[in-house]
């Protein structure tokens, strides 16, 4: 438990540090309102056709006797529903992360050197072009790998009383981690830490990804709040991601800038770093 509320100590310590550093967070927002239209322009095309979707995909329905064959269908398309809203969550963020790769990189640059006790932050030393192809090459990855627990979700959803009850909260957790590993991807891409060394450092402390990723993951759900958290969660990501990695951090109420207030090293929460040593200023392994 005590993974869990460290977890959302970081996505509120993000929040509290664009809300001081309002022009950033004012910029940040602009991806999320792009990427906002875009999915419920989606959202709304699929409520308005699923039902013909879901009609042509089950032709071998069409002689079931009433009602069955309204419950069927009314059941399927309410799942199909359920899926995509689960799949915009979680892709949600990795659209918007490579729609504006330069906006929060900017972001996560500045908390950086906003906590860092000497007030720098580390660089990738990569062309932009080529740091987006990796953050579009990683997401897609990611998204390949919810797509794999959308389908199965999906199926298990079939099952009575599971379904409806384990299955949906069972849902919230991955969408959660994978939110989680989108957000920190964009500290620790700059720090030449690669896709699969980011999961296995998040693996390892899966209760304090689930107490950042999942209340935000549910936070997602409510119309137009993912816009408004996104500048804020990826604060709180790059502030997660420096503790994982053992870095040293000036106390959180010397995120202003006070110099009167101590530096002192944060014990890390996890490994730092289980892959080996990372080269933050050089080329990140392909």
């Amino acid at each position: 438990m005590r993974d869990v509320a460290a977890g959302f100590k970081y996505l509120m310590r993000g929040q509290r540090w664009v809300v001081r550093h309002g022009k950033q967070f004012g910029f940040g927002l602009i991806p999320g309102l792009i990427t906002l239209v875009l999915y419920a322009a989606a959202l709304v095309a699929l409520a308005l056709w699923g039902t013909d979707f879901v009609s042509w995909a089950t032709p071998f329905a069409d002689d079931w006797s009433s009602p069955w064959l309204g419950l069927f269908r009314g059941f399927l398309t309410a799942v199909l529903f359920a899926l995509a809203l689960l799949l915009s969550v979680v892709t949600f963020t990795a659209v918007t992360l490579v729609l504006g790769q330069p906006f929060y990189e900017s972001l996560s640059e500045k908390v950086d050197r906003d906590v860092s006790p000497d007030g720098t932050a580390p660089e990738s030393g990569l062309p932009l072009w080529r740091e987006l192809l990796i953050s579009a090459r990683d997401s897609l990855r990611i998204v390949a790998r919810a797509l794999v627990w959308g389908v199965l979700l999906f199926a298990l959803g079939f099952i009575p009383f599971v379904g409806q009850t384990v299955v949906p909260v069972i849902g919230f957790f991955v969408t959660g981690f994978f939110l989680t590993e989108e957000l920190t991807a964009v500290a620790l891409q700059r720090r030449g830490v690669v896709l699969r060394d980011r999961l296995t450092m998040l693996r390892s402390r899966r209760t304090l990804v689930w107490g950042f990723g999942t209340p935000l993951g549910l936070a997602f759900l409510v119309p137009f709040v993912a816009v408004f958290l996104m500048p804020g969660a990826v604060a709180g990501a790059t502030l997660m991601a420096r503790d994982l990695l053992g870095e040293e951090t000036r106390e959180e109420n010397s995120a202003d800038g006070d110099p009167a207030n101590p530096v002192h090293p944060v014990h890390p929460v996890g490994p730092a770093n289980p892959a080996g040593p990372t080269n933050p200023t050089g080329p990140v392994s392909w």
